[in-house]
């Protein structure tokens, strides 16, 4: 026989909302352009092998023609910061981190929202996020965090297409909100 917790009424309480299905789906809505697909590893006795990008997948229309590798230190943030003219395609490879995206674009279905994600090389994915959306990624692991980006462009040294909001604090979502839930 299972007893009830007892609540008591000097404290404020908030039930959770679920936040995925019994298969593990997330229940909220992406934004719009943002796609992932999540990706195994083949482990055998040497180690692992993982791809990173195939075009089979059709997670994107546009051919790869750019790579670069990021190195996050541990509690390092990166962002707030959106492009005009190119979506990334980024394949999380190592370490802990928490991507956050917000959609600024005002003919946006989604204009607004929020998605954040957490991805680790035990949860790997290739995440599209497309122009105009703007991204930040925290590593919240205790070693170095990597990924690599598939730009649809190549970097233009003389003119980046990176732009920063002067004033983050325009921007509802807190990275530094802590432990907890």
């Amino acid at each position: 026989m299972s007893k009830k917790a007892i609540i008591t009424d000097e404290i404020p309480w908030k039930k959770d909302d679920q936040s995925v299905t019994l298969e593990g789906e997330r229940v909220d809505s992406l934004i719009d352009g943002i796609s992932i697909k999540y990706i195994k590893s083949i482990e055998d006795k040497r180690g692992d092998l993982v791809e990173m990008y195939n075009p089979s997948w059709k997670l994107h229309d546009e051919p790869m023609i750019y790579a670069y590798q990021v190195t996050i230190n541990p509690n390092s943030v990166r962002g707030w910061e959106l492009h005009k003219n190119q979506d990334d395609r980024i394949f999380i490879s190592k370490g802990k981190m928490r991507w956050v995206a917000y959609d600024v674009r005002p003919n946006s279905p989604t204009y607004k929202q929020i998605n954040e994600f957490v991805f680790s090389e035990l949860n790997r994915a290739l995440m599209v996020i497309p122009k105009g959306v703007l991204h930040l990624v925290k590593n919240i692991g205790k070693e170095d965090a990597v990924f690599i980006n598939f730009p649809t462009s190549v970097y233009k040294y003389d003119n980046p297409d990176k732009i920063r909001p002067v004033d983050s604090s325009i921007i509802p979502f807190n990275v530094n909100d802590g432990n907890g839930w």
